[in-house]
Order: structure tokens, then C-alpha cells, then sequence
């Protein structure tokens, strides 16, 4: 009898430990309780983005009681950026304009600023076309902004009157100014029309050209000065390489290495309070971490303890209070979104602020683990694996999830809700940088440059084959999705590898490049001259690679998702998409479209239905009773 006993608890408890909980889909998309956090100079007050549905909202919280002294909302689609404090009352920010999950936010209507309870509004004019550069500590009412219209032009803005003063102008078209501790213009680097990447040096009332490269070459950029104003912490990337730090010497020219990684180029830099002197460098090789430059200032000492007081966790630094005292930290890992603190120098303690999804578990998640793979020409790439939890690792039905862009964004170590909520319905999660992403210097952005559906699509085949040699990936259940230009990739990739996967997920993706001349970005310069870049030249080379002209190869089920109002890649991508595979006798195994979203749903339901959709889409072709992909 006990031993049927035994037997019987053994049979309940062995589901338990194989599986775990499923997770609702709504609690990995519903909106986070932050975005970022910033402090006040004082260190009183912290200013923290929140987003609602089809907006973000600026809520100012004093840190003593946690009491919301202010909260700013500007209206539908809009958003909160570059929030700065330019004094211990007034803020100063633009709002952006945003209707699609994966849109970019552009700028529209003015710049703002306002005390930190909304009293005092100021509406500045032209302010979306402005960059702030500095404060002026000297002058708490004012700042120092630049516009590039042509030519860079660098102001002193007075932030309660809305008036400027002319600073400085310099010979390039999209300039970032660089002043010492004395708020002297001593540099400009930017990018010229023709994508020449300049750094130029100013003596006086004189101008003179440092540092010229084309467009994918190498780099140099003014980052700041040290405390003496006499040398200049610059980002160097030699031939299109992924760049290095370098302290300069202004007038021996005398270079000083202080951080490379040689992998990636660095995504973040941590200054001292009074800002003369840099600390850290943040490196997303990996999982992510600080290369600590100035190990003996006092300051780095503290920073540093504070990375170790998280194991196992990534932890980004915010702006200190001037006086040094209250740090501002955001703290996530793979498995936790993140968390922001405070911590108080003279205590000794760290207080918790708030969680931007507490109700997530950490313990139900599922770890993202780095990887390298090589291409089939020997090119190393770099991305993630995520594995079920409680599954041994092998044998696993897969998603690879290229990433949008494709030139510029890459795939990073952190909380992707997307790729927990893959992982927790049992599907082994596979992220790569091919050739093209951004963060490994220009020269492997470069190589991307014209290679859509190619080498960049090689670049996905190799990953998957890597995964099904490795015994992770079961090889006849393997699936592609993406979005934006991941759904490119998800369709370009059934066509060149019909059989290498049993179904494809293309959401708000490209499936004409000539559809594209009617994004949203073609009407400025600077996006027609990315095309020209990045697109094959001639008429053919774009309709060979196109996914919508080659769907006679196209074996397996589709699944499409598109928004009506998208504007970065225009629904008509998928129309003609459809009426491409009608032609050959295909049509897509399901379509949905959402009549009110753009590029990217944001609607919470929208998403709930989507996924839940989607989910039911994988466990039909690769899940554990999977029937064998039949063709479209």
C-alpha cells in the first residue's frame, strides 16, 4: 500500500517538475511602470517616463515621501525624450511623436519646459529641431543647444523666456558641438549630406578639419574633457572598427589608450559628478559590463561596489546629484526587467524606487545565454540562445527571431518579453547579429550595406544549422518570425531555405523593396540617402531580392500581421505579398490585420489576441504534436 502510495505521488509531482507555469500572455505586454529615471541636481526629486497605451506620461516624484509632485501629458501618440533637469525646479524636454510599436520617434511640435509641478510652461519654437549639449551651471536659466539646418549652429537658450543667443557655427551638416569646463566650442564631429563622418577642432574664431572617412570608415569623436580642459576623451574606431577610447592631447596630439573591447564599440560612458573626469565604459559584448577606466577615483570606487552588490545583474548609472552624493541606478538582468535605485553615499544605502514589471517572476523565466557562431566565410556572429526552463536543452522545437533595422540595431542581454513569453510555452529562442547590425563597428554594418536576402540572409541559415549541430534545435521543427525587417528576413528565408524550416512569421515586414519608396522616411534627405546606401542599385537586383517575387519556392505555411496605418513599411507590402502567392495557387494559412495600429501593435488586446494566435500557429507546425509542414 505505501508504496502505491509513493508511486502516486510520483506520477503527480513529475508533471510539476517538468514543466513550468505558463504565464499569461497580457503580463509580458502590458505597459512597464517606467521607462527611465533621472535625477535633480539636488538629489530630491527624480523625473520618471510612464507609459500608458498610446502615450507616455512625465511624472516628477520627490524621493523623501515618494509623493508625485508634478505629472505631464501631452496628448495622444506623444512621448517624453531627452528629459533634462537644468536646474533643481525646471525641466526642459522634447516631445516625440509615435504611433507604432517598433516605430522610431520623430520629433513634432516644439520643445518644453516647465517647473517640476507644470507651473511655468514655456513653448519654445523650433525646439524639435534642437540637441542639448550642456548646462550652464554658471547660468541655471540657461543651456546650450545646437541645430544643424545645413550647417551646425550652437545657442545659449534661455529656458523661462524661450530666447537665444548665437554661440558658435560650424562647417558641418549634422554636427554635435563639444565644449570645455569654461563652456569655450573647442570641437564639432557629425556627418556631412554625402555620408562623410568629420571631426573638426576650433582655435579661436577658426575652424580646422582633423579627422575625414567616409561613410563606414573610421571614427573619431570628442566625447569630453578632462578636469586641466587640455586633453579630450575621444571614441576612435581605426578603418571601420569597432571603436576605442583614447585620451588626446590637444595640442602634442598625443594619443593615451584607456578601453577597447575589439568586439564592440562601446553603448554608454559613466562620468564623474562634477563631469570631468570618465569613470566607466559600457561594453554589450555578452552580457553587458563596465570596463572601469578610472579604477583610483573615489567615485569609481563606489560605482564598482555597486555592480558587485548585484550578481548576476547588469546595473546602468544614471547622472549623480552634484554633489556626489545620491546615485541614480537602473538594475535588470535576462530574467528581470529592470529596477531603478537610489543610493546615498553618505549612508551607505541603496533604496528602492520602483519595478518596472513586478509582476514578473524572475524564477519563471528562462536564462538568455551568449553565443558565437561562425558564418560560412569564417565571420564570427555574435548573439543569444534562450533555452526553456526545465528542458534539458536538446532536441528542441526552435524560433529564430532575426532582429528589425536592419542597419544600426542589434540584439542585446536583458528582459525581451517576446522571446520569455517563446520560452515559456516550451520553444528554444535563437537571436543573431548577422552582418549589417549595428554595435560592431562601421565595417560590419557595412558589409550588410546591399546584401539584403544574400550574405545577410546566409548569415540566419548558418545559425539555425549551428543550433541543429549543436543538439539544441530538433531539425525538423524549426520556425522563422520576425518583424519590420525581421519579417523580411522570415519570408527571404523560406524562399532560399524552403526546406530547412516548417513555418515563417512575418509581422510589419518588407516583401517588395520598391514598396519601400513610399515609407515615411522617404521624404528627408537623410532617408533617401539611406536607401541609396543600403539597397541594391538596380531595378532586378531589388526584385530578386524581394520575398514577394520569389514565392514559388515558398513550402511551408504563413503566417502575416500587419497594421493598416503603418507607415514605415506601407501594408501594401503584404497586399502584394498575397496577391503574388495567389498567382503560383498559394495563399497564407492566416492574416491579421488591426485597422487602427501602425508599425507594431501597442493595443494590449491587440497583443494578447496576436500572440495567442501566433502561439497556436507554432504548436500546429513545430510544437509537441506537430503534423509535418504542408505547403501554403
Amino acid at each position: 500500500m505505501k508504496v502505491m502510495i509513493r508511486l502516486l505521488l510520483l506520477l503527480v509531482l513529475l508533471p510539476l517538475q517538468g514543466f513550468a507555469r505558463e504565464v499569461p500572455i497580457q503580463d509580458f505586454f502590458k505597459d512597464p511602470q517606467f521607462t527611465t529615471v533621472s535625477l535633480s541636481p539636488d538629489g530630491k526629486h527624480i523625473a520618471i517616463n510612464v507609459p500608458q497605451a498610446d502615450r507616455t506620461l512625465l511624472a516628477v516624484v520627490r524621493v523623501a515621501d515618494q509623493a508625485i509632485v508634478g505629472k505631464f501629458d501631452y496628448g495622444e501618440n506623444r512621448h517624453f525624450r531627452q528629459v533634462y533637469w537644468v536646474n533643481d525646479n525646471r525641466l526642459l524636454f522634447v516631445v516625440t511623436f509615435k504611433t507604432g510599436r517598433f516605430d522610431f520617434e520623430t520629433a513634432r511640435g516644439d520643445m518644453y519646459a516647465a517647473n517640476i509641478d507644470g507651473t511655468g510652461r514655456l513653448d519654445i519654437p523650433n525646439g524639435n529641431t534642437y540637441r542639448i549639449v550642456d548646462l550652464t551651471p554658471e547660468d541655471p536659466d540657461t543651456i546650450l543647444v545646437q541645430r544643424s539646418v545645413e550647417t551646425s549652429f550652437l545657442f545659449k537658450l534661455n529656458v523661462n523666456n524661450g530666447r537665444i543667443m548665437n554661440v558658435a557655427s560650424a562647417p558641418v551638416e549634422q554636427g554635435s558641438f563639444l565644449v570645455d569646463h569654461d563652456r569655450k566650442v573647442r570641437f564639432v564631429a557629425g556627418a556631412m549630406n554625402d555620408g562623410r563622418n568629420v571631426t573638426y577642432r576650433r582655435d579661436g574664431d577658426k575652424w580646422s578639419l582633423v579627422h575625414e572617412s567616409e561613410r563606414n570608415g573610421a571614427t573619431y569623436y570628442p566625447l569630453g574633457f578632462d578636469a586641466e580642459n587640455k586633453r579630450v576623451y575621444m571614441a576612435k574606431g581605426a578603418d571601420g572598427k569597432p571603436e576605442s577610447i583614447v585620451l588626446l592631447d590637444v595640442d602634442t596630439r598625443a594619443e593615451t589608450q584607456l578601453s577597447s573591447n575589439g568586439t564592440v564599440s562601446p553603448s554608454g560612458y559613466l562620468w564623474s559628478s562634477d563631469r570631468k573626469t570618465l569613470l566607466g565604459v559600457w561594453y554589450e559584448d555578452g552580457i553587458p559590463y563596465w570596463d572601469w577606466v578610472a579604477p583610483d577615483h573615489p567615485e569609481t570606487k563606489v560605482y564598482a561596489g555597486l555592480t558587485k552588490a548585484f550578481p548576476g545583474k547588469a546595473v546602468r548609472f544614471h547622472r549623480a546629484s552634484d554633489n556626489g552624493r545620491y546615485l541614480m541606478m537602473q538594475v535588470y538582468s535576462d530574467v528581470q526587467a529592470p529596477e531603478a535605485y537610489l543610493f546615498d553615499r553618505q549612508t551607505g544605502q541603496a533604496q528602492f524606487l520602483t519595478a518596472s514589471m513586478d509582476w514578473i517572476k524572475p524564477e519563471e523565466m528562462s536564462p538568455m545565454k551568449p553565443i558565437v557562431v561562425k558564418a560560412r566565410d569564417g565571420l564570427p556572429l555574435h548573439g543569444y540562445i534562450t533555452i526553456p526552463k526545465n528542458s534539458n536543452g536538446k532536441n528542441l522545437p526552435l524560433i529564430i527571431n532575426p532582429h528589425g533595422g536592419p542597419h544600426g540595431p542589434r540584439d542585446e542581454w536583458g528582459f525581451n518579453p517576446e522571446v520569455q513569453l517563446f520560452a515559456n510555452r516550451g520553444y528554444a529562442v535563437l537571436q543573431i547579429n548577422y552582418r549589417g547590425s549595428g554595435g560592431y563597428g562601421n565595417a560590419f554594418e557595412g558589409m550588410g550595406y546591399r546584401k539584403w536576402g544574400t550574405t545577410m540572409q546566409d548569415d540566419l541559415t548558418d545559425s539555425v544549422k549551428w543550433a541543429i549541430a549543436q543538439g539544441i534545435a530538433d531539425p525538423d521543427r524549426v520556425c522563422i518570425y520576425g518583424a519590420s525587417y525581421g519579417g523580411y528576413a522570415a519570408l527571404m528565408s523560406v524562399v532560399r531555405e524552403p526546406d530547412l524550416y516548417r513555418c515563417t512569421v512575418g509581422y510589419v515586414g518588407v516583401y517588395d523593396l520598391d514598396a519601400q519608396r513610399d515609407a515615411d522616411f522617404m521624404g528627408h534627405e537623410s532617408g533617401r540617402n539611406y536607401l541609396k546606401d543600403v539597397y541594391p542599385p538596380t531595378a532586378a537586383e531589388r526584385m530578386a531580392q524581394s520575398p514577394a517575387y520569389g514565392v514559388e519556392r515558398i513550402k511551408v505555411p504563413i503566417l502575416l500581421v500587419h497594421g493598416e496605418k503603418d507607415v514605415r513599411v506601407p501594408i501594401k507590402n503584404m497586399h502584394f505579398l498575397i496577391s503574388q502567392l495567389a498567382k503560383v495557387g498559394k495563399k497564407p494559412h492566416d492574416v491579421i490585420v488591426e485597422k487602427k495600429e501602425a508599425h507594431g501593435f501597442r493595443d494590449l488586446q491587440n497583443n494578447v489576441n496576436l500572440y495567442t494566435k501566433m502561439l497556436a500557429f507554432f504548436d500546429e507546425y513545430i510544437g509537441p504534436n506537430a503534423k509535418t509542414a504542408s505547403a501554403p
